[in-house]
């Protein structure tokens, strides 16, 4: 048990330490597989942060939908939990898809980068979708 203990305390102290010294990598111009997957991966954090951003704005917009539908009954209120099953939903099919593609590389360091790319994509694409729900068309 102790061992245990102190390989998982090892195991975060490098994750750690990993996260806080990420290497310069030139993104425009990568060259190697892990200047890919570094870049790869980097693109999927911004697209995560956009993702989020938009999630926080649609659940507010649902928040009003609800009080807005509530003078109407509570039969017409769950806006709110509507989005939230679909996020989860939504989790679970991109986690499992992107699994999925990086299968074409399984065990090879070009992986990591299929991966990181398909979750940027399935993330800008659900980045989209959400921005629906607070966006007003013309």
């Amino acid at each position: 048990m102790r061992m245990l203990l102190a390989s998982a305390t090892l195991l975060v102290s490098v994750s750690f330490a990993t996260a806080q010294e990420e290497p310069a990598v030139d993104c425009s111009n990568a060259v190697t597989q892990m200047d890919m997957n570094i870049c790869a991966h980097r693109d999927y954090a911004d697209a995560d942060e956009e993702l989020n951003a938009a999630y926080k704005k649609a659940t507010e917009a649902t928040q009003k939908m609800d009080a807005d539908l509530k003078d109407m009954g509570e039969q017409y209120v769950g806006a709110v939990d509507a989005l939230k099953r679909a996020q989860r939903s939504w989790i679970g099919y991109r986690d499992g898809q992107c699994e999925l593609s990086g299968f074409e590389a399984r065990g090879g360091s070009m992986e990591p980068m299929l991966v990181s790319g398909c979750l940027a994509d399935l993330t800008r694409k659900r980045t989209a979708e959400l921005k629906t729900v607070y966006e007003t068309k013309n």
